[in-house]
């Protein structure tokens, strides 16, 4: 891909990220609401930043996890293909349990209990992994970003204080767009 088309096939999904916020999520099917997921995801490793040391070298690949059922379909890998972020690849990790984790920047977590999703996000504990989800209780359990729906629109929940934890850099433009979730202690 040529730089100019990969400056403006980022430019429109930067847009996308931007304006998505508006787009009417309820009433679309739920394949719509994924493809707008993955976007965001794609997104977030523009605007997040991990500790040196959470690349094997740097050639290693930026990998996209998901952990559980695949709800994107194809729609994750085809907004990463032939992606870079900062000269590592993007590339798309299906996981089953969490101890099959190795290596990964940012995990979508698709589990639907809250006690498997707490277990799941206690196991990563240590690691430097950016966690994703859209369960109601997924920031209370520990989560760093929540896709949630209000008034017909998909907006964005932040647990800053678990990706302090993780030492990962969420940035101030990615923060503006959110809502910060404060854990209750």
């Amino acid at each position: 891909m040529s730089v100019l088309r990969k400056r403006i096939h980022r430019y429109f999904l930067f847009m996308l990220f931007i304006y998505s916020s508006t787009i009417v999520c309820a009433q679309a099917p739920t394949t719509r609401e994924y493809q707008i997921k993955a976007a965001f995801i794609f997104n977030f490793t523009q605007f997040t930043e991990f500790p040196a040391g959470s690349f094997s070298s740097p050639q290693a690949p930026f990998v996209i996890g998901v952990l559980g059922k695949n709800p994107f379909g194809s729609y994750l890998e085809q907004t990463v293909a032939g992606e870079t972020v900062n000269g590592h690849p993007l590339v798309i990790q299906y996981y089953s349990n969490t101890d099959d984790i190795k290596g990964c920047h940012i995990l979508f977590i698709n589990l639907t209990d809250a006690n498997k999703i707490e277990d799941a996000i206690d196991k990563l504990e240590g690691q430097n992994i950016l966690t994703v989800g859209d369960a109601p209780y997924f920031l209370n359990n520990g989560g760093m970003i929540r896709f949630y729906t209000k008034n017909n629109k998909m907006q964005l929940q932040i647990n800053l204080e678990a990706a302090k934890a993780a030492n990962v850099v969420i940035s101030s433009k990615l923060l503006r767009l959110a809502e910060i979730f404060t854990p209750a202690k």
